[in-house]
């Protein structure tokens, strides 16, 4: 891999990672379509470290206060019921299910489900769930009324994500407005439990960089920054966007993108596998 190859793909993870629109998908068809090599789960997983520090960094004082409060229940059973220390218990056992399966099906995501017919098919019908999600749910709970049952339940539909097309942040958002939270109060909290999961998955994958002819580390390094950038970028953009819009125009992407490349699959235009 090139420099000008880790800077696209840096831009094109810093702009899906935080848009439902997946960003593995998008790393996975963004090489092909230009005849590149296929960065692998390795890559992807690791450049997702710098999204995950745009996050860290636009959410520093909510995830200082969060952190802060949790340790301090630890000991100090008044601060129990505060907002800030059961979300720090709901971000992190809302982790479990990904982490879990993760580690369950590790070979799996790394390999078949890297398929771009499953990832076609899965960007449209994740994409029409979005909608659904959208039509149904009430939009209006604030995240301020999150729950432990919550907080599983929206871990569970991260976990989905495993699977490349669904996305992460499309998934938890789609799992927050099927609950009845409002668009900003989903959108938020995914970004906050995002936080450990790809962290995890970044750090547990730095194992295999450069693994089996894979991009070595200074394009991963490039990627990574790249990522950062156009990722903190994305966080405030679409943050500002979902309160004044619906999600109607990711789901039309979605579904678009998954046709376009349903399409190019079967007239041979680009491989699957």
């Amino acid at each position: 891999m090139d420099a000008l190859q880790a800077i696209v793909l840096g831009v094109v993870q810093g702009l899906t990672e935080f848009l439902p629109i997946s960003s593995s998908a998008h790393l996975l068809i963004i090489p092909r379509m230009f005849g590149w090599s296929d960065p692998g789960a390795a890559f992807t997983a690791v450049i997702q470290l710098g999204t995950m520090l745009a996050v860290v960094i636009y959410f520093r004082r909510d995830i200082t206060r969060i952190l802060w409060t949790w340790l301090r229940s630890l000991w100090t059973p008044a601060l129990r019921g505060d907002m800030d220390a059961r979300m720090g218990w709901y971000i992190g056992l809302g982790t479990i299910p990904l982490a879990v399966l993760g580690l369950l099906f590790q070979d799996a995501i790394g390999g078949p489900a890297r398929n771009l017919w499953l990832n076609a098919t899965v960007l449209i019908v994740f994409g029409l769930l979005l909608l659904l999600a959208e039509q149904v749910g009430r939009q209006r709970t604030p995240i301020t009324e999150l729950t432990l049952r919550d907080g599983l339940i929206i871990g569970g539909f991260q976990a989905l994500a495993l699977v490349p097309g669904a996305s992460r942040s499309g998934s938890t958002i789609t799992g927050g407005l099927f609950l009845g939270f409002t668009r900003e109060a989903a959108a938020r909290y995914s970004f906050l439990l995002s936080i450990p999961a790809v962290v995890l998955s970044g750090v547990f994958e730095l194992r295999h960089l450069g693994a089996g002819g894979g991009p070595g580390t200074v394009p991963t390094v490039i990627a990574t920054v790249v990522s950062f950038a156009v990722g903190y970028a994305s966080i405030a953009w679409l943050l500002r966007y979902i309160t004044r819009h619906s999600m109607m125009v990711f789901v039309a992407y979605r579904v678009f993108a998954g046709a376009f490349l349903l399409t190019l699959l079967s007239l041979g235009v680009i491989t699957a596998q």
